[in-house]
């Protein structure tokens, strides 16, 4: 994601920057880790077009994306699902995740940079979990497939370009009908964390911009950004 902001001014067009080991990569929140050689870290940049309303929905994009690109390379045995708002789960753990980055000055969005993080060859270790966050995993102890960076890059970037076609032919309604008929927990009971918050309901759905709809006893909410527990 460093690199991709200090490149981003420089580039001509669309560009993957992949790392072959991060020693200083980051997450949701500021969160840090090591990403060990073996598994996947790549940052796609482009130019959205729109705003930052519709940049935000390229994290729906890339899921899709994800989950294709992770279907083709682990076989069919494997259970793939998205976690709401940015994980790619695998026979149940976590083993794929989405930062998205706005690149500009001024308050202007010039570039987006997309973050993907996967777990080809090794999980890395749950001691930093929070209570009742998802094991990750990864392709090769789930499967017994080991696929490459080299590898499942191709397939990731052509993944992505098929479903960001659609998405700007066609608007976010056929992303969101794909993402939905993969989303983890539809119509069950899960809780969303928003800062010293937590809501327990029935995820329902996402609307049009993409935030989760819980059916709680107070009513229905609108969850535009949250850490979400099974």
């Amino acid at each position: 994601m460093s690199e991709a902001a200090r490149l981003a001014p420089q580039l001509s067009g669309r560009a993957w920057i992949m790392a072959r080991e991060q020693t200083a990569g980051r997450g949701r929140r500021g969160r840090g880790w090591h990403a060990q050689g073996g598994n996947f870290a790549a940052t796609h940049v482009l130019r959205p077009g729109g705003g930052p309303a519709e940049a935000a929905l390229y994290s729906f994009v890339t899921a899709l994306a994800l989950d294709e690109a992770l279907a083709r390379v682990a076989g069919p045995a494997a259970r793939l699902s998205i976690k709401w708002p940015n994980d790619v789960l695998l026979n149940g753990g976590k083993v794929a995740g989405i930062l998205l980055e706005s690149l500009g000055t001024g308050g202007t969005l010039s570039h987006l940079a997309i973050g993907v993080g996967v777990n080809l060859d090794q999980a890395p270790g749950t001691e930093t979990l929070d209570p009742g966050a998802l094991s990750p995993v990864s392709v090769l102890g789930e499967t017994g497939i080991r696929v490459t960076q080299d590898e499942f890059l191709p397939v990731l970037a052509e993944a992505f370009a098929r479903h960001q076609a659609r998405f700007v032919t066609y608007g976010f309604a056929p992303i969101r009908t794909a993402w939905l008929a993969r989303a983890a927990r539809i119509g069950q009971t899960v809780r969303a964390r928003t800062g010293t918050r937590t809501h327990e309901g029935v995820f329902e759905t996402i609307d049009d911009s993409g935030a989760m709809i819980l059916r709680t006893p107070e009513g229905r909410l609108a969850i535009t950004a949250a850490e979400v527990f099974f």
